[in-house]
C-alpha cells in the first residue's frame, strides 16, 4: 500500500505539471470554423527547416493557436481590421472572412518560416499592399486573395511561391513583369476578374515552365490565351466570349488532361482540334456548336448540351475502330440541342466503355422543347433499374436538371 501511495503521489505531481504549461492557453472550446481553405501539398524540396519550439508558444491576442497544431494561427473570421503580429514561428497563417483593407509590412517583419497566408474574403485592394511584403517572405508556397477588391495583379512576389490563388477580384490590369521570376507556379487562378484579351497580349503565362492549372473563368476574353506553357494540364475558359480555337492551337499543349470551355460563343470547331492524348474531360457545354468533332481515345466525359447539334455524326467522332486501343468514353451529356433521333447504335462499337447517354430535353421547336423516347440511355442496367423500366423497357428518366449540373460539375470549378 505503501509503494502505491507514493506512485499516486508521483502521479498526481506529474499530471499537475504538464497542466501548469498550458494553463496560460485560451482553448477556446467554442471555436469550431473550418478554415477556408484549398488542399496542399508541400513541396519537400522548399520545405522550411521547423524550428524548435519552447512551450507555450507565443500568439497573438485576436487569434487562437492550437496546441496540437503548433506551427499554425487562425485569425478567421473575428472582423478584424487590421492584421496583428505574427509570431516568428508561424507556417501558416488563415486570416479569411475578415474586414482587412491593407496589408502592411510590419506584422510580417520577422516571419521567416511563413509558407501559406489566407487573405481571402476581405477588402484588399491593390495599392494598400505594402510594396514587397510577400516578396520579402523567401518560403512562402501559397497566397490565397480570393475574394477582395484587387484592381492589379499583385507583385512583386517570392520566387518561392507555388499556388496563387486570385479569383472574384477587379483584376483589370497585369503588368508586363507581375509573372516574372516565378519558376515554380503550378496553379494560378485568376477566375471572376475582368481580364480581357488586350491584357494577355504580352503573353505573361509564356515563361511559367511549371503552370499546370490555370483559371480564367468569368472574365471578359473573346480569343484563346496566347502562348501558354506545354506544361499546363488543366484549363478553365468557362463564361467568356470566345467564338474560335485555332485549329492547331493545343498541339503546344499535350498534357491537358481537362479543359472547360462552357458558356462561350463557339460554333464551328475544326475536326482535329481536340486531339490530345492525355485529354479526359472535355466540357463544351452552352455554345452555339452545330456538330460533333474528332474525340480523342482518352476522353471520359464529353459536354456539349445546350447547342445547336442537329445530328451528331459518329464517324466525326470515331473515324475508326481499334481493339488494341479503345475509345475510354463512359459518359455524353447532349441535352438542350436539337436532337429528333437517338445516337447511332455504331457508337456502341465505337465507343464501348459508354455507360451513360444524357439526351434530356430537346429544343427542337423555337417555343417548346421536346423529348426523345429515351432521356437518358445506360449501357449497364443494376438489378433495381430494370424493375424501374416500364413494360417497353424504356428507362424512366428519374434525374432532375440539379442532377445533371452536379454531373457537369465532374471536377470541381477551380479543378
Amino acid at each position: 500500500m505503501g509503494i502505491l501511495r507514493q506512485l499516486s503521489i508521483i502521479h498526481l505531481l506529474w499530471a499537475a505539471t504538464v497542466f501548469s504549461q498550458y494553463e496560460d492557453y485560451d482553448f477556446e472550446d467554442e471555436y469550431d470554423e473550418v478554415p477556408d481553405q484549398h488542399p496542399f501539398y508541400f513541396n519537400p524540396s522548399t520545405q522550411a527547416e521547423v524550428p524548435r519550439l519552447p512551450f507555450p508558444v507565443e500568439c497573438a491576442r485576436e487569434c487562437f493557436c492550437p496546441p496540437a497544431f503548433p506551427l499554425s494561427i487562425y485569425c478567421d473570421h473575428r472582423k478584424l481590421k487590421t492584421i496583428p503580429n505574427i509570431p516568428s514561428h508561424i507556417q501558416q497563417l488563415y486570416l479569411q472572412s475578415n474586414d482587412i483593407e491593407a496589408v502592411p509590412a510590419g506584422p510580417f517583419s520577422n516571419v521567416t518560416f511563413l509558407r501559406e497566408i489566407n487573405l481571402s474574403h476581405n477588402k484588399i485592394k491593390f495599392h494598400m499592399i505594402d510594396h514587397g511584403v510577400f516578396a520579402k517572405l523567401p518560403n512562402l508556397l501559397q497566397i490565397h486573395l480570393q475574394h477582395n477588391e484587387l484592381e492589379e495583379f499583385p507583385f512583386p512576389l517570392p520566387s518561392s511561391l507555388e499556388r496563387l490563388l486570385l479569383g472574384f477580384n477587379r483584376i483589370s490590369r497585369l503588368s508586363a513583369n507581375a509573372l516574372e521570376g516565378l519558376p515554380n507556379i503550378t496553379v494560378l487562378d485568376l477566375c471572376n476578374n475582368f481580364l480581357d484579351d488586350s491584357v494577355l497580349k504580352g503573353k505573361p503565362f509564356s515563361n511559367m515552365k511549371n503552370l499546370m492549372q490555370l483559371n480564367l473563368c468569368n472574365n471578359k476574353l473573346q480569343t484563346m490565351p496566347p502562348d501558354l506553357p506545354s506544361s499546363l494540364m488543366y484549363l478553365s475558359l468557362e463564361n467568356n466570349s470566345i467564338s474560335h480555337v485555332p485549329e492547331n492551337y493545343f498541339k503546344r499543349l499535350p498534357k491537358i488532361i481537362a479543359l472547360r470551355m462552357s458558356r462561350n460563343n463557339l460554333q464551328n470547331i475544326p475536326r482535329n482540334t481536340f486531339n490530345l492524348p492525355n485529354l479526359l474531360e472535355l466540357n463544351l457545354g452552352h455554345n452555339k456548336l452545330k456538330q460533333v468533332f474528332y474525340i480523342p481515345r482518352s476522353l471520359q466525359h464529353l459536354y456539349i448540351e445546350d447547342n445547336d447539334i442537329e445530328f451528331i455524326n459518329v464517324t466525326l467522332m470515331c473515324p475508326s475502330i481499334d481493339p488494341m486501343n479503345t475509345n475510354q468514353l463512359t459518359y455524353i451529356r447532349v441535352d438542350q440541342n436539337k436532337l429528333t433521333i437517338p445516337i447511332s447504335t455504331y457508337a456502341f462499337f465505337c465507343f464501348p466503355h459508354i455507360r451513360t447517354i444524357y439526351y434530356g430535353e430537346q429544343n427542337v421547336n423555337v417555343n417548346k422543347s421536346t423529348q426523345l423516347r429515351m432521356t437518358v440511355f445506360r449501357r449497364f442496367l443494376t438489378p433495381e433499374e430494370y424493375h424501374e423500366a416500364d413494360d417497353d423497357h424504356e428507362i424512366q428518366d428519374h434525374e432532375t436538371e440539379e442532377d445533371h449540373e452536379a454531373e457537369d460539375n465532374y471536377f470541381h470549378p477551380y479543378f
